[in-house]
């Protein structure tokens, strides 16, 4: 029983040895090789045989074979599940805690019963946005912490503060994305919008609208409100 447990305890070190060999091996020639590839935040073996994943700036998804000698840039399919692994792997890395979000620098709609939570980060000039905006109209039980995030244009930020400084701020917001009525001109601490953009950089929210549902899930760009329902039907905080 001793020989088998002695026998078992220096094989695992013996793997371990070896991983730690390879991911070395990698590392050195991917990083003399490819400059950018200098600063790689982890290494790790991929589901398919042969192939490791490389990330690097946080969440950018590369793979290699065991020496470093390819670099393979896509997505790896799991042809029997029908999966998107490195899609699936990205959402993983891009999750943010729902519960952490600064929902005082938001404002908040509720429809319904608003159970069901949503954060939205959205530019007003976004075009996108207001589409997707009026698609949300139908979805009900739901509250929505908006956050302002113009990115698009110094016209973005000036219609970011007039709606965040108006007295109603959820009907100057939907006034203009749902209905075309400019927001009135206000002035008010509008600080919130600055720590916003701080925020959506530090997230890598790079388009609006992103939607970050209480699972920690986020979506970028405009999906329907059929989505939407059943992506708040999955999300559980």
């Amino acid at each position: 029983m001793k020989l088998a447990r002695s026998a078992l305890l220096c094989a695992t070190l013996l793997l371990a040895v070896g991983a730690n060999a390879q991911e070395a091996t990698i590392r050195k020639n991917l990083g003399e090789r490819i400059p950018q590839l200098a600063k790689i935040d982890e290494v790790s073996k991929s589901p398919m045989s042969g192939l490791y994943e490389i990330r690097v700036n946080g969440t950018e998804i590369y793979y290699t074979d065991a020496e470093g000698n390819y670099l393979v840039q896509g997505n790896l399919i799991d042809t029997k599940q029908r999966r998107n692994l490195t899609e699936e792997r990205v959402d993983k890395l891009t999750a943010i805690n729902f519960n952490a979000l600064p929902l005082k620098d938001a404002f908040t709609i509720v429809r319904g019963n608003g159970k069901r939570k949503l954060a939205v980060f959205e530019d007003p000039n976004c075009g996108y946005c207001k589409r997707f905006e009026r698609d949300l109209q139908s979805v009900d039980n739901v509250t929505i912490h908006m956050f302002l995030y113009p990115i698009l244009s110094p016209d973005s930020t000036e219609k970011s503060k007039n709606i965040w400084c108006a007295k109603d701020k959820v009907k100057a917001w939907q006034d203009w994305m749902v209905r075309d009525q400019s927001p009135k001109a206000a002035s008010c601490d509008s600080g919130a919008i600055e720590r916003n953009v701080e925020l959506g950089r530090k997230h890598k929210i790079t388009g609006t609208p992103t939607l970050i549902f209480a699972d920690g899930s986020r979506v970028p760009g405009a999906i329907s409100a059929a989505d939407v329902e059943k992506r708040l039907a999955t999300a559980k905080n």
